[in-house]
């Protein structure tokens, strides 16, 4: 029961970051927006999860699993009551932040759940299990949400998580255990504010190019203050005994290297389930429903190349996996730069899946090298880094897709269907870019890194 409770809480976490992506285009009628602005309601939710993804460990010692764990979940039902009600922009971003604090949660407390009731030899087993919905969340998320605002309204996109949100606070109640450390270290609170304003200002910075209005001297300030605030963590980090996370972690080549790969080649790959639906609805006339199934040979390709990825990398080692990859990854996206209306629907079709298994296969060979030579004493800290890293990479990635996209439409101008299409052309053209420039870190990683574990890979797909 425990890890069908931890389960459900991943797959809540992971279906509400892909089911609003379809929403856009109707939340944006609802108030009066423009479709191409809206990415502040995907990047608040995601920008929550990596400022206290570093502060959940400590939060459940002090406090215990079964308490945090109710509070994760019903600050996630509060959440998505309050994008219900939300009748302008500002106030449903404001709303997907208490949300994405209950996301947050949700995961790395109910993994230290799973890792405090089970045995070492049985952990990968049952992380395994919990995996499952995280790749079931994507595959639905996308044709339900269309499904929702077709045959009701974009509420219900955030309504239907009311009931499965107050059966899992009961059963937490009930199946997990409430076991807080006595003897909990002292939170790193100055570390903590340095490294959550600096990713908050940076992400930030990067939508205020396009989706908060801000002028370029105020995006210049963030940037700069953000930026600043990073480095002062980790000149706090290195003279500190215990920080969040310490600078000896960069002295393992794989993870400095799977880390800086994750963030640069996920601000390109991570703007895709923001943008294809976007363009779908926009500029191709598809419906909500239409949209969101397109999503689908995504996910089943995604599914299906997981089988693959193993014997790859154990044949031709990390490096040559990845940097072929990652061009691939690359190459894939800017395809779309030639996406037409008069295209027909299998080469829509073709395009994507060909996306989802590259991309499927990119997310499971960067969080294995990440993480393949951590030992149990630096394992948790560099899992909790590789999670900051990806959620932040999700936001600043849909953020910067957004500022491109604006910038891109005042240059086509948005009189005409046409501009609007070729604004998305050049989108996908550039972030595509930015994916590819990736490859040469992945560059930097030894040929002799190449033998995987069948476990570690499992696990790692339900972090991608």
């Amino acid at each position: 029961m425990l890890l069908w409770l931890v389960a459900i809480g991943f797959f809540m976490q992971t279906l509400d970051a892909t089911i609003v992506n379809t929403t856009l285009p109707a939340m944006a009628h609802s108030f009066g927006e423009s479709p191409l602005r809206m990415q502040s309601v995907v990047v608040a939710y995601s920008l929550t999860m990596a400022m206290l993804i570093p502060a959940s460990g400590w939060i459940a010692d002090r406090f215990g699993t079964r308490r945090v764990y109710v509070g994760a979940i019903s600050l996630f039902v509060l959440g998505s009551i309050a994008c219900a009600m939300s009748s302008n922009l500002m106030q449903l971003v404001a709303a997907r932040v208490v949300q994405g604090m209950g996301g947050a949660l949700l995961l790395p407390v109910g993994r230290l759940a799973v890792l405090r009731a089970f045995p070492r030899e049985r952990f990968l087993q049952a992380m395994s299990f919990i995996a499952i919905p995280g790749l079931v969340g994507p595959l639905i998320g996308p044709t339900l949400g269309g499904w929702l605002v077709q045959v009701a309204t974009w509420h219900w996109v955030f309504l239907i998580n009311i009931p499965v949100g107050l059966l899992g606070a009961v059963a937490t109640v009930f199946y997990m255990q409430d076991n807080p450390r006595m003897n909990v270290p002292r939170f790193d609170l100055p570390g903590y504010l340095f490294l959550a304003f600096g990713m908050v200002a940076v992400s930030l910075a990067v939508d205020g190019l396009s989706g908060l209005g801000l002028k370029q001297a105020s995006v210049l300030v963030l940037l700069v203050f953000g930026m600043a605030s990073l480095t002062a963590y980790w000149l706090h980090a290195a003279k500190r005994p215990d920080p969040l996370f310490s600078p000896k972690l960069f002295s393992i080549p794989t993870l400095s290297i799977g880390l800086l790969g994750n963030l640069f080649s996920r601000l390109g790959s991570s703007c895709m389930p923001f943008l294809v639906p976007l363009v779908l609805q926009v500029s191709l006339d598809y419906s909500p429903l239409q949209a969101g199934m397109m999503m689908v040979p995504v996910a089943v390709a995604s599914m299906l190349t997981k089988r693959v990825t193993t014997p790859l990398i154990t044949r031709y080692g990390y490096r040559k996996v990845l940097v072929t990859n990652t061009a691939l990854v690359g190459l894939t996206m800017a395809s779309f730069a030639f996406i037409t209306p008069a295209q027909p629907l299998w080469l829509h079709i073709l395009q994507l899946a060909c996306f989802g298994a590259v991309n499927s296969m990119q997310f499971t060979a960067m969080n294995t090298v990440t993480l393949r030579d951590l030992d149990s004493g630096m394992a948790s800290s560099g899992n909790s880094l590789l999670s900051m890293v990806q959620m932040l990479a999700m936001s600043m990635g849909v953020a910067a897709a957004g500022a491109v996209l604006a910038a891109f439409t005042g240059f086509f101008g948005t009189g005409e269907a046409v501009q609007t299409l070729h604004s998305f052309q050049a989108t996908f053209a550039a972030m595509g870019l930015i994916t590819l420039a990736s490859a040469g870190i992945f560059w930097q990683l030894s040929p002799e890194v190449r033998a995987v574990k069948k476990a570690e890979v499992t696990e790692a797909s339900g972090q991608g």
